[in-house]
């Protein structure tokens, strides 16, 4: 293994720590519109990677790993979900959000040793960060549009005109 397979592989598992500890932490408070919507803008800008031509990429690869990153964001669409608790609007914890960035590294490491020769790590980093984007933006609206839905349930029920049932 070489070294610069080692370092980007440790700095890629300390971003997945760091994101599973800020995503924990941060499911502790209630949730918001802000909060749902404004990461996918912070991580936009990322893509000035791209303007470091070793990092660019081919339109099939783009679409592959944009594809890739929807078929992950059905995985946490599906376990993502909000409760009212305390009069304010959480999100359920899920262990899947773990399991996919450990999946995601893993399946990087592989790519990594198994298709590191034909293509460099730089596109390697371009692919996975449109995975990743392509992963996190239906993800965010699924969250706002499901955000949006137990708000109104919650307007709903601090009028009195619903049960107060939270699922």
């Amino acid at each position: 293994m070489n070294a610069m397979l080692l370092l980007s592989t440790a700095g890629a598992a300390m971003v997945a720590l760091a994101a599973i500890f800020i995503r924990m932490k941060a499911i502790k408070r209630p949730a918001t519109v802000k909060k749902i919507i404004l990461p996918p803008f912070f991580m936009s800008t990322g893509f000035l990677m791209f303007v470091y031509e070793p990092t660019r990429l081919e339109p099939s690869q783009i679409l592959e790993a944009f594809t890739v990153g929807l078929v992950f964001s059905l995985l946490l669409m599906k376990t993502s979900r909000f409760e009212i608790r305390d009069s304010d609007i959480y999100m359920v914890r899920s262990k899947a959000f773990v399991f996919l960035l450990f999946t995601l590294l893993a399946a990087r490491i592989v790519f990594k040793l198994l298709i590191g020769d034909a293509i460099n790590v730089e596109e390697l980093a371009g692919m996975f960060f449109i995975l990743a984007y392509g992963m996190i933006i239906p993800w965010r609206i699924f969250m706002l549009v499901q955000f949006k839905k137990v708000e109104k349930k919650k307007r709903l029920q601090s009028r009195g005109q619903a049960p107060a049932h939270s699922h």
